[in-house]
């Protein structure tokens, strides 16, 4: 048996993930992933306009299944999700040491939050619709209740200055109340997002409600943004001014629905709230007669 000194190095490979599944990029392009201290890490995929489209297809035909399930249901797929996640804690740690340039105890501190943030937001699967929805107090023979519905295919750009607990944080609230996502990694820090998809591969999440692209932002932002079959867009991972309100610009198109960039730095520790949940959901309210 060789020495553990003479073994080569089995060097990850770092895909998209698109519909369920790892698909190459069409583009055949990469690009290189240096850690906090500028050594080399990786090759990402460097994603195309096509696998924008692609993904938002994955995206749209996962929608009514998701949407359709109980939230009970999703509940427990996040909490599944959980429990993946917790079982790369080492994995996640190290990748986002090297990402973020932390200490292990500071890692694993993030990789810990993380995996609570997501519990956090698998507990109110099927509670969201209580704390929004009501019955309407109304004049006359009826019921009138209002309950809020998913808004449909969401695009997301994750934060580059939190690759794993801002990454949660935009990406859970989504999933959570119904919507798919397209997901644009951060350009930077893009591993342990990638290494999140993979979390999710091996989880009871259908294939298409999560879709993950890496790549330049700068790039593949304008094509999500104006595509007709995304239904909102969450720009909290854009830094740069002029590409956020291009984008704004070409949401407008089709009217989605924006959420636009902080204003200043984020505290991804903080109580997350529940903003972030309504942010991307539809408030149906429905009349009914009432019985004699």
């Amino acid at each position: 048996m060789p020495s553990e000194t003479s073994r080569l190095a089995v060097r990850k490979t770092y895909k998209l993930y698109v519909g369920g599944a790892f698909p190459r990029s069409e583009s055949g392009r990469s690009y290189p992933v240096y850690s906090a201290k500028g050594t080399w890490m990786a090759n990402a995929v460097l994603a195309s306009r096509k696998d924008v489209r692609d993904a938002v297809a994955a995206a749209r035909k996962a929608f009514p299944g998701w949407a359709g399930r109980t939230a009970y249901n999703r509940g427990q797929i996040l909490y599944r999700i959980a429990e993946m996640l917790e079982g790369r804690r080492d994995q996640f740690a190290t990748e986002v040491a090297e990402a973020e340039g932390l200490d292990r105890a500071a890692a694993l501190a993030v990789v810990d939050a993380s995996v609570d943030r997501w519990v956090w937001y698998a507990g109110w699967a099927d509670k969201i619709a209580q704390v929004l929805g009501n019955a309407n107090p109304v004049a006359g023979p009826y019921f009138n209740l209002s309950t809020p519905e998913p808004t449909g295919v969401v695009g997301v750009v994750a934060p580059a200055e939190s690759s794993l607990l801002g990454l949660v944080s935009v990406m859970a609230p989504v999933i959570v109340t119904g919507n798919t996502a397209v997901l644009l990694a951060s350009e930077e820090r893009p591993l342990p997002a990638v290494t999140f998809a993979e979390v999710l591969a091996t989880s009871d999440l259908p294939g298409g409600v999560v879709n993950l692209l890496t790549g330049r932002v700068s790039e593949l932002l304008p094509w999500l943004a104006s595509h007709f079959d995304v239904n909102a867009i969450d720009l909290t991972g854009v830094t740069d001014p002029e590409l956020a309100a291009e984008a704004e610009r070409a949401a407008a198109e089709n009217l989605k629905r924006v959420v636009r960039p902080p204003q200043g730095p984020v505290d991804w520790s903080a109580d997350p709230g529940l903003e972030r949940m309504t942010a991307f959901v539809e408030t149906k309210t429905v009349w009914h007669p009432k019985g004699m």
